[in-house]
């Protein structure tokens, strides 16, 4: 093949990439969001920053593990420091199936007490952050409907903007949003940015991706922000931060349990 054929083919292909990228629809979108490699039995350390209207700072340190089990994903949290948070975990089973809700747990060390989380609580805080108990798992994609809003670009990187919308009520109250605007990244299929409209109290939720690496090979996102706004006021902000972050370790599915939950790290 001479070098102006293999140019030709090599356009064509371009154009046939775009063209494929131009129809994809926005639920086919958000299934390639869902469906894309990020990693399997991962631990990473974690810095969670809350920062209130004023400033001030309060910083917790956190050790997360990962596991993939089947379609479905497991995940536990310990928090490290400070000393009114020590040893307080968090675990979430996250299914796959449209039809079955995710179970998450919180241990509470002062009480040497589980707590399940009930779905009508999943819209709440979690540990007084930005980020509500449903932000700890996968959307689930059968409950939105989603439409691509335009295309537009985000740090250099071009995204779709796609708004979903809750189908139910029922589905608005269990994760607090009765909208939301995300922004995808077309080359990795990664939610970079989004607003997110609460179902209560007027106020919108910015979330945005500030660092986003990869790590054998697997698009990581290092650095994350949720902000909530009342208007032009900021009324509270979430920093997270992930470091130190191994894939493909060895991690025994009997870890992720509620008796490792109220156990702790050793």
């Amino acid at each position: 093949m001479n070098r102006l054929t293999k140019l030709t083919t090599a356009a064509f292909a371009l154009l046939l990439s775009a063209s494929a990228l131009a129809e994809i629809s926005a639920r086919e979108i958000m299934q390639k969001v869902d469906d894309r490699d990020d990693g399997d039995n991962r631990v990473a350390d974690m810095t969670m920053t809350l920062i209130d209207k004023g400033g001030s700072k309060r910083i917790r340190s956190i050790r997360s593990y990962d596991k993939d089990k089947g379609e479905d994903k497991q995940r536990i949290m310990f928090f490290l420091t400070p000393a009114d948070v020590q040893d307080t975990a968090f675990l979430t089973y996250d299914y796959d199936a449209y039809e079955k809700d995710d179970d998450q747990w919180l241990y509470l060390p002062a009480l040497r007490k589980t707590k399940r989380i009930a779905s009508s609580d999943k819209s709440g805080s979690f540990m007084g952050s930005d980020f509500n108990y449903s932000d700890m798992t996968r959307k689930n994609l059968d409950a939105n409907d989603f439409r691509i809003v335009k295309e537009a670009e985000v740090r250099g990187s071009k995204v779709w903007m796609i708004e979903a919308k809750p189908k139910t009520q029922e589905e608005i109250e269990e994760t607090g949003y009765k909208k939301s605007l995300l922004f995808v990244r077309q080359d990795n299929f990664i939610v970079v940015r989004a607003v997110h409209w609460t179902n209560e109290g007027k106020r919108l939720k910015y979330q945005d991706v500030s660092g986003l690496e990869k790590i054998d090979n697997v698009w990581t996102i290092t650095k994350m922000t949720m902000t909530t706004k009342k208007g032009k006021a900021t009324l509270h902000k979430t920093e997270l931060g992930f470091s130190n972050i191994r894939y493909n370790q060895d991690l025994e599915e009997q870890f992720f349990s509620i008796r490792q939950l109220e156990k702790g790290l050793m």
